[in-house]
């Protein structure tokens, strides 16, 4: 089963070699056919502290790391 790829913010980067990024996801409601946004964070790993607060960076699934920590920081997105 391939691996799943998020892009998101970074939001946080307070913690020692881990980076919250915020994903949103936009679907059509079913019964009220609006477009509805939907946002989750995931904790990732980034081994060498690059990536800061506001970043647009891809993730990566991955085995769990930590308690939390179950996605891998792939790299920053080209800003388009």
């Amino acid at each position: 089963m391939p691996k799943r790829i998020l892009q998101g913010v970074v939001v946080s980067d307070k913690t020692d070699k881990t980076v919250v990024v915020k994903v949103e996801r936009r679907f059509t409601h079913p019964v009220l056919k609006k477009t509805v946004r939907r946002t989750k964070q995931y904790q990732a790993h980034d081994e060498t502290n690059q990536f800061k607060v506001g970043d647009v960076v891809s993730i990566e699934e991955s085995r769990p790391i930590s308690k939390t920590k179950r996605w891998i920081v792939l790299g920053a997105v080209e800003a388009s």
